[in-house]
């Protein structure tokens, strides 16, 4: 895997390695960052391609290789 750098988080693709609510490929909608903004990102919001739901969660947890990979596969 890539290194994940938050500064490019914003659009990049997801791939669920188990589906969520039936959602397998997400793309990365939004990226909040921390109060104060100069430490960086705190979350992404995570939008599903095919029924457009929106997930939320800590940027970091995209990292485990169990639960997410990078790009659609």
């Amino acid at each position: 895997m890539n290194p994940l750098q938050p500064k490019k988080l914003l659009l990049s693709k997801w791939t669920a390695v188990k589906p969520l609510g039936k959602n397998k490929h997400f793309l990365v909608s939004k990226v909040i960052p921390c109060e104060p903004p100069v430490h960086g990102v705190d979350a992404v919001e995570l939008e599903a391609v095919h029924s457009k739901s929106v997930l939320r969660l800590g940027w970091k947890e995209l990292r485990d290789p169990a639960v997410w990979r990078q790009g659609w596969v």
